[in-house]
């Protein structure tokens, strides 16, 4: 499974997420809860996976200043015991406007990157060649969930000194945990109304 994110640059605010394989399927998905959440038109930036063509086009239309941002990679490494787990080396970049008109100086995966390393570094479950990845889609569903709430809502960015949704105009207030457990509390299924008490006696009969 892949989790699929969309940061916004100034803020720092997580818009949107998925998680799934990497198909058209699926990046269409991720593009589309992404336009919904956005109410101007925006410049975007993705790197080459070829699926988000076509899920940009089916999102935005043409109210999008788009650009894919590729990384050339050189072929130094190999298999060898010290390389097969490393990064292979960037040797350089390509842009390419792909929708509209959009600033180059602004074409940059550089945010969502490093975003991608503080999920790896947050989360456990992130950890290659290792037993604690997530068991049940279910299970990562809920715990990405968490991950995101905390990151917008409650964590203090270092750079900004406030939250992502502060920074965002999105909220006024600097949220705790037990926001978080009040968000869970209220979307938990209420329990049912019990039936009344019988004996074994009762029961047989």
């Amino acid at each position: 499974m892949w989790t699929w994110t969309a940061i916004e640059a100034e803020s720092k605010m997580i818009l949107a997420y998925e998680v799934g394989d990497r198909s058209a399927t699926t990046a269409a998905e991720f593009m589309n809860d992404l336009a919904f959440r956005i109410a101007s038109r925006i410049q975007l930036t993705t790197d080459g996976h070829k699926p988000y063509l076509e899920a940009v086009e089916g999102a935005f239309g043409a109210d999008i200043d788009y650009a894919m941002l590729i990384k050339l990679y050189g072929s130094e490494g190999g298999k060898s015991p010290e390389k097969r787990y490393s990064p292979a080396t960037c040797e350089g970049i390509r842009k390419t406007r792909i929708q509209g008109s959009p600033q180059e100086a602004k074409i940059s995966t550089s945010y969502v990157e490093r975003q991608n390393l503080t999920m790896r570094m947050g989360m456990r479950r992130f950890t290659r060649l290792t037993n604690a990845f997530s068991k049940k889609i279910e299970n990562h569903l809920h715990m990405l969930s968490l991950y995101f709430v905390h990151y917008n809502f409650v964590r203090i960015h270092k750079t900004l000194k406030v939250t992502p949704a502060m920074a965002a105009g999105v909220s006024d207030t600097l949220h705790d945990m037990e926001f978080i457990v009040g968000l869970i509390d209220a979307a938990a299924p209420k329990p049912g109304k019990r039936g009344p008490y019988k004996t074994k006696k009762e029961n047989s009969n």
